[in-house]
């Protein structure tokens, strides 16, 4: 998932970038210290993460006087003197400022070790957000871009006509073009959903829900898993709701009634007041969509998308639950079968259902019985360091870069990293990242990438550096025991970490169109493809050894993991168009009841009840993060993604330098001042099709079945 813009403060740590040492990591592990990118860090990363909530204040009011003065600027100007350089430049670099200025004051709430600066931080971003609704209403300016689009257009550069079209598009779908009533009332509405919004997500960051199990109600965990819980007073083990300890227990828990109460409780997540929040932000949403003239919030957002409208997208949706749902009912008769055999073994009644509870435990028992895979002895593999090194090397050697650590670098906590990223070729720095992988107390729940410093030209007019963020919640290690990834949290590191290359690699004139700047539905596009990565051997030959010996992992082990990729593919990808159905169904109405509409769409595309008395959709946190009527932007990406990874990269050799730098270069450097579709054709070099989406998921027979009927 990729957040836009967002970082944070550590008070009690200063440390002066100007002193910091570089470290880069070899293909041999060795490391070499450097000076050599000192003063460009300095210059171009002046992010802050140790201000007081006070500073946090005080910066965010300066720079909204600051962007405001930028505005009125071109309100001054005579309407019949507009020009790039009174008008569009002002603009773009007061984009490219604030964007660059906005991010030590919103990020901090969602990693910050202090409560209050966190609080701070959500108070600077409800602000902000205010005040780009208040930018984005200027009738002043938007009257002045037209007149400059009727006087200049054709004579300015390719990327400043799409900027500028771009910003008159904006406008109007914001209601400039309308009268003062409905501007204000727009103005009002979007204000609501966009405080809404960060209230939604804070609730969910400060969740600390904590669930108390003896030691038999854990039965069949691994050892590393049990060995990292805390114990209470009692003795009883403190399970947390975070991913490192959910999903783990879901998956290996023999104990049903302990996996009933997880997953009772993790669905159940600021139930109350999320729900309100969110049916809240339906009926807002709608009453905003149909003010600016459209018949539903799903098509007000589409009309942005590649899909273009909630049509394209029922249509889309439909055609693949047709092909999954044979798959979908095997798989669901198959695991029920599973569920008889082990009550029976284990001396349980059989009810002859699956449950919410049931799923991930089964499905689970699906890769370890069909296809052998044994996840105790695969985690051993996958040390986090390890993943780490060997992640960073291929992304090296892929798109020809070079990572260097940066030493004693000014962080927000102390097991966050800094490195800098070069090009391999001309030793140019072209942008830094940050990994905070561990979870904590307050911090962000998921894993996710934060754009933090746009790549853009600054305002002397020379390049400023990219800065990003990974954010995730590995489990940590402990003073016994080193941090093991499951196999699918290394395929989490390696998505999110597409999405930061695409944040750094790009090389926009704007703000607007740097990084992940893209369609929604193109967005995932470049972190899905390189997901294949931990699905071939060399790849992840390299990302392992074993964390007592440093063996390799026997081949007869990886062939069984890889064979796996297949396993439960329905019922994974229904649960994809459950999710996206429920997204369009609560977004193409005027109110809904959340609960009811996701259990209903549960019940009937998976035949799984959600379970009385939860609401998922209350935890939904991409309905309040962006992806509100454009979560099916998961599934239709993957179509492009895996026509790219097939068409050129399984064909001409997946570490092919060659094919790797080609795809920066057409890809990632392009942002989004080139339209997905566009970017697709030069890559593939004809128009995406949906073959290798199906062969990836061992459809192919599916498909060559149904149409041969």
């Amino acid at each position: 998932m990729f957040i836009l813009g967002i970082s944070v403060t550590r008070a009690a740590r200063r440390v002066v970038l100007s002193s910091s040492k570089l470290k880069m990591t070899l293909q041999n592990g060795s490391v070499t210290s450097t000076r050599s990118c000192f003063s460009t860090a300095d210059n171009n990363n002046n992010l802050r993460w140790d201000l007081t909530p006070e500073e946090i204040r005080n910066r965010t009011q300066r720079l909204i006087q600051r962007i405001k003065q930028a505005y009125d600027s071109v309100d001054s100007v005579d309407i019949g003197k507009v020009c790039f350089e009174n008008t569009l430049q002002v603009i773009a670099d007061a984009k490219a400022e604030y964007a660059a200025s906005r991010h030590v004051l919103d990020f901090p709430q969602y990693v910050s070790p202090c409560k209050e600066v966190r609080l701070a931080s959500t108070e600077a971003d409800k602000r902000l957000s205010g005040f780009d609704v208040e930018v984005s209403m200027r009738a002043d300016v938007f009257q002045r871009l037209i007149a400059l689009q009727e006087k200049q257009s054709g004579d300015l550069l390719p990327e400043s006509e799409r900027f500028l079209g771009r910003l008159i598009k904006l406008g109007k779908r914001n209601g400039l073009h309308l009268s003062k009533d409905i501007q204000e009332e727009i103005k009002s509405i979007s204000k609501q959903i966009s405080e809404l919004s960060i209230d939604f997500n804070q609730n969910l960051n400060e969740e600390n829900t904590v669930l108390l199990f003896s030691q038999e109600d854990l039965v069949g965990l691994a050892e590393s898993y049990v060995n990292g819980l805390e114990k209470a007073e009692d003795g009883w083990y403190k399970v947390t709701l975070a991913y490192p300890h959910y999903f783990p227990l879901m998956k290996r828990c023999h104990v049903p009634e302990t996996r009933r109460k997880m997953e009772m409780a993790f669905h159940s997540r600021c139930k109350d007041v999320n729900t309100a929040i969110l049916e809240q932000l339906i009926e807002l949403r709608a009453r905003l969509a149909k003010l600016l003239g459209f018949s539903s919030h799903a098509n007000y957002v589409l009309e942005m998308t590649v899909a273009k409208n909630s049509e394209n997208v029922a249509r889309f949706l439909d055609e693949l639950y047709k092909r999954l749902r044979p798959v979908g009912e095997q798989e669901r008769q198959y695991l029920l079968s599973l569920k008889r055999a082990d009550c029976e073994r284990r001396g349980l009644a059989f009810d002859g259902q699956l449950h919410a509870w049931d799923m991930p435990y089964y499905m689970n028992q699906v890769e370890q019985v069909k296809f052998a895979v044994d996840k105790d002895k695969l985690i051993e593999y996958f040390p986090l360091e390890v993943v780490t090194e060997g992640l960073l090397n291929i992304y090296q050697d892929l798109l020809g870069l070079r990572f260097q650590r940066v030493e004693d670098a000014l962080v927000w906590h102390d097991s966050v990293k800094l490195y800098s990223v070069l090009d391999s070729v001309t030793g140019e720095e072209i942008g830094q990242f940050y990994l905070d992988l561990h979870p904590r107390e307050g911090k962000y729940g998921h894993a996710a990438c934060f754009g933090l410093q746009p790549g853009c030209l600054g305002l002397d007019g020379n390049r400023r550096m990219p800065v990003a963020a990974m954010v995730a919640n590995f489990t940590k290690p402990t003073s016994s025991w080193p941090s093991l990834l499951q196999h699918h949290e290394v395929e989490t590191f390696f998505h999110e970490f597409g999405h930061v290359m695409h944040e750094l690699c790009s090389q926009t004139r704007y703000a607007e169109f740097s990084g992940t700047q893209v369609e929604t539905d193109f967005v995932e596009v470049p972190s899905q493809m390189l997901e294949n990565w931990v699905w071939e051997k060399e790849p992840l030959r390299r990302m392992s050894r074993h964390y007592k010996d440093g063996s390799p992992i026997p081949d007869s082990l990886l062939d069984k993991l890889i064979a796996s990729r297949v396993a439960n593919t329905g019922l994974m990808n229904l649960r994809q168009i459950v999710l996206s159905k429920a997204d369009q169904t609560l977004h193409t109405k005027d109110r809904a009841d959340t609960a009811a509409e996701f259990a209903k769409h549960s019940e009937d595309i998976l035949g799984i009840p959600a379970t009385p008395g939860t609401n998922m959709t209350a935890s939904f946190s991409h309905l309040a993060g962006g992806y509100d009527g454009q979560y099916y932007s998961y599934l239709w990406s993957e179509v492009y993604s895996m026509d790219i990874f097939f068409s050129r990269f399984k064909k001409e050799g997946i570490l092919n330098p060659k094919v790797g730098r080609e795809y920066r270069r057409v890809v990632l450097e392009a942002g989004g001042s080139v339209d997905g579709m566009d970017m697709l054709k030069a890559f593939l070099g004809r128009e995406p099709c949906q073959d290798a989406f199906f062969q990836c998921k061992g459809l192919a027979q599916t498909i060559t079945e149904q149409n041969s009927q």
